[in-house]
């Protein structure tokens, strides 16, 4: 069964059209509030990132669920992964993040956690859909929900960050530049990192607002490659809006993307005995990181694209390590959910430990060229599914044989259709990719 509300992610959209509206966001809280209320729930903690519109949803959201007879504890601004911390060390009943990670501030979205910290199944989702098609109702007065404002939120995240660093270490003597894109580690980044000793620049850390993920963050890295060189800095890490995702800069300006990073603590994770079992990558991740970890006889897997497949193959294989290329990288060992933080704090701890730079540790990586091309369309059409655009892919995929790939997916998030070309260096596989998206577009034009 479809999802009607609900993408890889929650549900998101751009604000003020449904269902990014004020109106929703409160019967998603009374439907979902309802559900849990039957289930006994006590709490729901709410939190969001720095997008303006966060005010708007978390009150409508907050309304939905006190009507449903559920409290509500507020943390204000904080990245997702402290949402999914918070919910299990409070021993709350849900977390909800109020946030659309990396896109811009005219968007948003609404995501769950479980009591465990992790991401809501399909069959929670579903649930929750069926009942937003009842009619809204209120519970009785005396057992209406309460409100709360856990004011010490940052402060509980920013220790357990540091508890996933090496008991022993320190970062004392490594310059540091981290981009907080505007965005929800702002105030939490900068002080785990100077509190186990580094010193840091810090840019992107000045939200209004309106300002999140604009031309900074883990999705646009020209202004931290600028910063590390300008300020001789030993590298420079980057989160995106709401810290769930994060990539790294190498003190030469080279960009260490999730592949790297999982490539990164995989590597000492094996070299150091702590390794368990393998590592979960997705359909996009480089052909390149799945050589490099069969050359160390450490196991790779693909799940569908998407944190929360990764999570459920990592279960089912009782692995600990996995992400996606993107810079959600998943460490079980740590955390129930991608996080930004702690999968920078990994990195260090290899680098530190194995006596390396950010490239030196990723020097037998060798990634395949890839090239994903975005493709914004109507949503009118399914060019997908196109006779046409089918025949394109197969073309494609003749001319290189075994030796690339093609993937087109639409994206769970936004409306993009995304093709992703990966072969070994002698094609142009640039040239490739926009052939298959130009097709993708004309197709969704002519619809």
């Amino acid at each position: 069964m479809s999802r009607k509300y609900f993408g890889t992610d929650g549900v998101r959209g751009l604000v003020g059209q449904f269902p990014i509206t004020p109106e929703f966001a409160m019967k998603l809280g009374y439907a979902a509030g309802t559900i849990m209320a039957a289930e006994g729930t006590r709490e729901v903690i709410v939190g969001k990132d720095t997008r303006i519109s966060g005010y708007l949803l978390e009150s409508a959201m907050e309304a939905g669920f006190i009507a449903a007879g559920v409290n509500v504890a507020l943390t204000g601004p904080l990245p997702t992964p402290a949402i999914a911390y918070l919910a299990q060390t409070f021993r709350a009943d849900a977390g909800v993040v109020i946030s659309a990670s990396h896109n811009p501030y005219h968007d948003n979205g609404i995501k769950f956690f479980s009591t465990f910290g992790t991401k809501l199944t399909d069959a929670n989702e579903l649930a929750i859909e069926a009942e937003l098609d009842k009619p809204m109702g209120c519970a009785a007065s005396d057992k209406l929900g309460k409100v709360r404002r856990i004011n010490d939120a940052a402060g509980r995240y920013i220790e357990f960050c540091k508890s996933t660093f090496s008991k022993n270490g320190s970062l004392e003597g490594m310059h540091i530049v981290l981009d907080c894109a505007h965005g929800a580690t702002y105030h939490i980044a900068p002080a785990v990192f100077r509190e186990l000793g580094a010193e840091i620049t810090v840019i992107g850390a000045e939200p209004n607002g309106l300002n999140i993920n604009e031309r900074c963050g883990a999705t646009h890295l020209d202004d931290l490659v600028a910063k590390v060189l300008e300020t001789d800095a030993d590298l420079g890490i980057a989160f995106d809006g709401d810290g769930d995702r994060v990539m790294m800069v190498d003190k030469d300006g080279t960009v260490v993307d999730g592949d790297g990073i999982l490539y990164i603590i995989a590597r000492h994770w094996h070299h150091s005995g702590k390794m368990e079992g393998g590592v979960v990558g997705t359909l996009m991740a480089n052909l390149g990181l799945e050589l490099a970890l069969k050359a160390l006889d450490i196991p790779f897997a693909r799940s569908k694209v998407g944190d929360r497949y990764v999570v459920e193959m990592l279960k089912e294989k009782q692995w600990m390590l996995g992400g996606e290329n993107s810079g959600h990288i998943l460490s079980l060992k740590h955390h129930s959910t991608g996080d930004g933080i702690i999968a920078a704090l990994q990195v260090l701890n290899a680098l530190q430990q194995m006596n390396e730079t950010l490239c030196e540790a990723r020097a037998d990586l060798k990634m395949l060229p890839q090239v994903l091309v975005n493709v914004r369309f109507s949503g009118k059409t399914a060019p997908l599914e196109a006779e046409s655009v089918k025949a394109a892919v197969a073309e494609v995929e003749q001319e290189m044989g075994e030796q690339g790939r093609v993937l087109l997916r639409k994206s769970g998030t936004e409306p993009l259709i995304r093709v992703m070309v990966e072969a070994q260096p002698h094609f142009d596989v640039a040239a490739l990719a926009q052939r298959i998206a130009d097709e993708v577009q004309r197709v969704d034009q002519a619809g």
